[in-house]
């Protein structure tokens, strides 16, 4: 594209509730945008890239532009951006791929490809001059990526903390708030349109994990392999745990963790947490995502928005396209290229070796002598004890089954699983145990 030229054409891969609602932000701040770049830039979606261009679709576009060929979007030469929003990580990899090689800027908010595959395609971006925005990737409307690689570009990042699940986040507050359990929580979620009909990445705890990857690949400037990081969804809290926390003044956040230790090794791990209701995240609620970031100068700053749906992750596509075309205008190679690693490697602490307090739960047969055989194995390890419970069900006061909380001190999660494993094997122990983190944050 010329520098003279003041319109930059955009292939627009997926038309779903994101790509209909960039269409949407450009029919209706279009002008805005062109007064704010001065003129200078002006956007056209010239094709659209979908599965079925048939389909009834709420947001009309001319019938002309559909296809269902993507290369073919990727070698228009009127198309100068390309924005992937179709999701997963094979045709959206060939299609960023393609893009990237043919020069040609990538816009996208495909968190769990750039987690999954990205240090391949950045590879290409370095190789061949040639951008990728992806903003869009994480926490929906909340600038943080803009603010990681240019904001606090001079600080060092120790911890970044984040709620980055609306969908969990959203049913983990009904549990507290309405008391219902989790299959209730879940199905009202469906039924409001906050879950997926396969709602799978959201509960299992990988969509806020991709995330999270995302951004400790930005704070600490390498490549994260998902297989080392660990990831527990909520499908396992249950109503019991919740009065517990809120009992003892914690509430249960589905919680990304990113620090940094003494020794440069870098925790990451996401997991339902207690934590304090005393934090500014435990007011954290609904969809809304929020995420805490500490660095060395700027100290302790949030992050707070909605985390997805049609506008906020739009509005992260539209100022990622404006980005990208600025830097057209200037000339490739005059911008970044999303994200380049400055360290060759770095090292993941061994999630064994991560150390927290615990809330534990016990299913066992309710006799005596329960808390003693526990605990011996506890002490056994090392491992302290803060405080026993068991609670009565009142509808059932003679259950010949019941649930044994103990509140553990702080030991390495190692520890804690290694007498687990012995607990297990306990006569009186009737399933997995369940454990929480306590966090202090």
């Amino acid at each position: 594209m010329s520098a003279s030229c003041d319109t930059i054409g955009i292939g627009l891969a997926g038309f779903g509730t994101v790509g209909s609602g960039v269409w949407n932000m450009l029919a209706r701040n279009g002008g805005l945008i062109a007064d704010r770049a001065r003129g200078a830039l002006r956007f056209e979606i010239r094709r659209i890239v979908v599965r079925d261009p048939g389909k009834e679709r709420e947001v009309t576009a001319p019938a002309e532009l559909f296809t269902t060929d993507w290369q073919s979007v990727v070698e228009d030469p009127s198309v100068d951006v390309v924005v992937e929003l179709i999701g997963g990580t094979d045709v959206a990899y060939e299609l960023v791929a393609a893009a990237l090689v043919a020069g040609k800027p990538v816009v996208t908010g495909n968190k769990a490809l750039l987690a999954e595959r990205g240090g391949d395609l950045f590879a290409l971006s370095r190789e061949h001059d040639t951008p990728i925005h992806f903003e869009a990737a994480v926490a929906g409307g909340i600038p943080i990526i803009k603010a990681l690689q240019e904001s606090l570009v001079g600080n060092r990042v120790s911890s970044i903390t984040g709620i980055i699940n609306g969908t969990s986040n959203y049913i983990l507050m009904r549990m507290t708030e309405a008391e219902l359990d989790y299959p209730a929580a879940l199905k009202e979620a469906k039924e409001l349109g906050y879950a997926e009909v396969d709602e799978t990445l959201d509960v299992n705890g990988w969509d806020a994990a991709h995330k999270a990857i995302l951004l400790g690949t930005i704070a600490h400037g390498f490549l994260i392999d998902p297989e080392e990081v660990y990831v527990r969804g909520i499908e396992y809290v249950r109503p019991l745990d919740i009065r517990f926390a809120k009992d003892l003044g914690y509430v249960v956040k589905l919680l990304c963790i990113v620090r940094e230790h003494g020794d440069g090794s870098i925790e990451i791990r996401t997991q339902p947490s207690f934590i304090p209701k005393s934090h500014i995240l435990a007011s954290v609620n609904d969809v809304f995502n929020a995420v805490a970031v500490r660095g060395d100068a700027i100290g302790d700053a949030l992050f707070y928005g909605r985390g997805a749906g049609q506008d906020p992750t739009s509005s992260s596509v539209v100022a990622d396209l404006v980005e990208a075309g600025r830097l057209l205008r200037q000339g490739r190679g005059s911008g970044h290229r999303g994200f380049l690693p400055y360290r060759e490697t770095g090292t993941l602490k061994p999630i064994d070796e991560t150390e927290t307090a615990y809330y534990v739960r016990f299913p066992v047969t309710d006799r005596p002598g329960v808390v003693a055989d526990i605990a011996s194995l506890l002490a056994e390890a090392g491992i302290g004890i803060s405080g026993t419970h068991s609670p009565v069900d009142p509808d059932q006061p003679d259950a010949e089954f019941v649930d044994m909380v103990f509140l553990l001190h702080t030991c390495p999660f190692g520890t804690l699983k290694g007498a687990l494993k012995k607990i297990e094997a306990l006569d009186c122990v009737t399933e997995r145990p369940v454990v929480f983190r306590i966090e202090t944050l």
